[in-house]
Parts: C-alpha cells; sequence; structure tokens
C-alpha cells in the first residue's frame, strides 16, 4: 500500500480500508493499529502522526490492517486487551474479554471472599481481576483448552498472581478439590440457532469451545448447577454470566439445586446480564 511519507497519511488511506470490509469503527482500529506497528502506546500517536513512516513501521500496519480487513479481533492482533483496568493477553485460544464482563467482577467484589473458582477461565481476565483486588484471596482457574490455560498461566505471571493463582485442565468440576467461598464463570452460552448472527469477529475468530455448548446453549449451566453443591461453602455465592434472554432459564436451573437469593443483574443496556446465586446453610 502505498501510503505517502508520515503516519497520517497511512491512516488516511487505511480507515476506508476497514470501512469497506464492514469493521464498525474503523478511525478508531486503524488508529490502534498504526500505534501497534510503531511501538507507541495509543496515546502518544498523535504526537508522532507527522514523521516519517519507516519502512518496517510500514510493513507492520501493512500485516495489520489486513489481518484487520479478514474481521480478525483488534485484541488478537496487537495481543493484549484491557479489562478491569489491566492489560491482558488476549490469543485466538481464548474469548477476547468484554466490558460486560466487568459486571461480574464488580459484583463479586460486593462482598469478601478467601478462596474463588473460575470455571471456564480462558485468558484468567475474570479470576486474576477478582485476585489482583483482593490480596489476600486465592482461587482455581479450571478449562478444558490447555492452549487456554497456557494464556492464562502467561497473565498470572505477568500481573505477579502466579503465587495465589492456580490452574487446572477439567471438564467444570472433574477433578477440583476443595471448597471455595466464590464460584464464577461466563460458560458458552450462545445457542446453536444464535451462532450465524454473530459478527465476524467471534464467530470465525474466537474458539468455539468458549462460545457455544450447542442445543439451546444452556447446557453449561446445568452441568454447573448439578455440581456446585459439592464445592460451594454454605453461604458460598455462584454468579454466572448469561446472555441476554438467558435470565429466567438460568434462574429456574439454580433454584432446582441448594441455591437460594437468585438474582439477575443488568448490563448497562439494561438487559440481563449476570446470575448470582447463594448456596443454603447445612
Amino acid at each position: 500500500m502505498n501510503t505517502g511519507a508520515t503516519g497520517r497519511a497511512a491512516l488516511a488511506l487505511a480507515v476506508p480500508r476497514l470501512r469497506a470490509a464492514g469493521v464498525a469503527e474503523p478511525a478508531r482500529d486503524a488508529r490502534l493499529l498504526l500505534a501497534f506497528a510503531l511501538g507507541l502506546a495509543p496515546d502518544r500517536l498523535t504526537l508522532h502522526l507527522e514523521d516519517p513512516l519507516l519502512p518496517d513501521g510500514q510493513a507492520r500496519f501493512d500485516a495489520a490492517l489486513a489481518a484487520r480487513e479478514m474481521r480478525q479481533p483488534l485484541s488478537q492482533i496487537i495481543g493484549t486487551r484491557l479489562f478491569w483496568g489491566r492489560r491482558f493477553t488476549v490469543t485466538p485460544d481464548v474469548l477476547d474479554p468484554r466490558p460486560e464482563t466487568e459486571i461480574l467482577v464488580a459484583a463479586a467484589l460486593q462482598e469478601p471472599f478467601t478462596r474463588v473458582l473460575d470455571l471456564g477461565t480462558g485468558s484468567g481476565a475474570i479470576m486474576l481481576s477478582l485476585l489482583a483486588e483482593c490480596p489476600g484471596a486465592t482461587g482455581l482457574g479450571v478449562d478444558l483448552s490447555l492452549k487456554a490455560l497456557a494464556v492464562a498461566r502467561a497473565n498470572a505471571v505477568q500481573l505477579q498472581l502466579s503465587d495465589r493463582a492456580g490452574f487446572e485442565c477439567s471438564d467444570w468440576f472433574d477433578g477440583v478439590a476443595g471448597d471455595f467461598d466464590l464460584i464464577v464463570s461466563n460458560p458458552p452460552y450462545i445457542s446453536d440457532a444464535e451462532m450465524a448472527d454473530l459478527a465476524p469477529e467471534t464467530r470465525q475468530w474466537e474458539p468455539s469451545i468458549a462460545l457455544t455448548p450447542g442445543g439451546d446453549g444452556l447446557a453449561a449451566y446445568r452441568a454447573i448447577a448439578a455440581g456446585v453443591g459439592g464445592v460451594l461453602r454454605p453461604g458460598g455465592r455462584l454468579l454466572l454470566e448469561i446472555g441476554p434472554t438467558q435470565g429466567e432459564a438460568v434462574a429456574a436451573i439454580l433454584q432446582s439445586v441448594a441455591l437460594d437469593a437468585i438474582a439477575i443483574l443488568p448490563d448497562f443496556d439494561g438487559r440481563p446480564r449476570i446470575v448470582t446465586a447463594r448456596c443454603r446453610q447445612r
């Protein structure tokens, strides 16, 4: 791509390319990709837009733009995502942490806890954010994907939380030992019928095992409800992220086991997003 001599000229040609590819925020993404290509913090890019764009920077920018035109998520291209005020490594082996998942973190922090279990931990963003906010707590993150667990472990090292964060390969509660006063999960919940309507960034680039359990999308909640009583301490809390149409169905699943105080919390747009419950006192 012939961009001219400066970063500003490169941006002027990059934005229409991304817009034509269907990228939702082409100007924002072009700036972030240029900053990444130049090794700059995004808030420093404006200071360097008139600098000459050297060949190696141009090559990195071209490669990043080509990936974004293919609708690869921005976080996968640059390799990180900001979540709960911290930067997490993101790869195609894990879900891209969403802003609405921060609602789960905020709800979990409403009460103290000492031991947290994160089911389907992925990048580890939920559990590690909780541990970073609670210096006395420890946690276990489990996932079926060994590649996802490698990402989570790397994030724990990066955030200096390895001494308090453990990770294990597990199918939900299989192999989980001990008990916990907090259990959190953003499980796969997209139904078969909904998969085709997902944005290309999600449908084509994120791991399907973390997106959908197939069928009606509720299989993970049934599995969690079936096993939670064996590891959640009396009075302990369970917090689950849900799809915006699943609140009542997930609440009903949890009501069928040893859980009470069930509540549904909204996201930023007022849609159901988190179901919370508490283990009954024995």
